[in-house]
């Protein structure tokens, strides 16, 4: 599924702006044996829609300061998400740019990416599936090709190589400009 995410769009609307990114990094959580995600140990109030069904937007907070958001893939109650980790500003832009602060790096982190978008923690729980605020759809590019590296920014499970970055579709790796080239 995450593989699946790669070349997507995410689209937002909030607060009367429309924004949206290509998705070309994620990175899997694999549910409850998977001793790097939430969803090790159970089910909690910070992880609950974690468990919910495919399809559901799991938001959370990183460190107490960064909004993440990821995609629910597994079935209800197993726990199994992917994390949006960086995408293409597509439309939107300028709103982007007002929320985020800066013109340049805009979505190339997945703190970076929810700022830009306007995710926060109200759309945790939420229905990717023809939502108002939030949502994805398809974006013509069909099947991206991408290549697998170990996680990043965690300390259990990092040497599993479940972050994917999208290559061909315009974006850099998260220290580049995340723009198109």
């Amino acid at each position: 599924m995450a593989a699946r995410l790669l070349g997507m769009r995410i689209v937002t609307r909030i607060g009367g702006a429309l924004t949206s990114a290509l998705i070309c990094e994620v990175e899997v959580y694999g549910g409850a044996d998977d001793p790097a995600s939430h969803a090790f140990g159970g089910v909690r109030v910070r992880n609950r829609s974690m468990f919910a069904s495919a399809g559901t937007l799991y938001v959370y907070r990183s460190y107490g300061i960064h909004w993440c958001a990821n995609v629910v893939t597994g079935p209800r109650g197993q726990g199994e998400a992917v994390l949006l980790r960086g995408g293409l500003p597509e439309r939107g832009v300028e709103a982007m740019v007002a929320r985020r602060g800066r013109e340049d790096h805009l979505c190339n982190g997945p703190g970076k990416l929810t700022k830009a978008l306007g995710i926060d923690g109200s759309h945790d729980g939420l229905s990717l599936s023809g939502g108002e605020e939030v949502w994805l759809e398809k974006s013509g590019l069909g099947e991206v090709k991408w290549t697998a590296t170990p996680r990043v920014g965690i300390t259990k499970a990092v040497r599993r190589p479940w972050r994917l970055l999208a290559t061909g579709v315009g974006y850099r790796s998260p220290r580049g400009m995340n723009r198109p080239h």
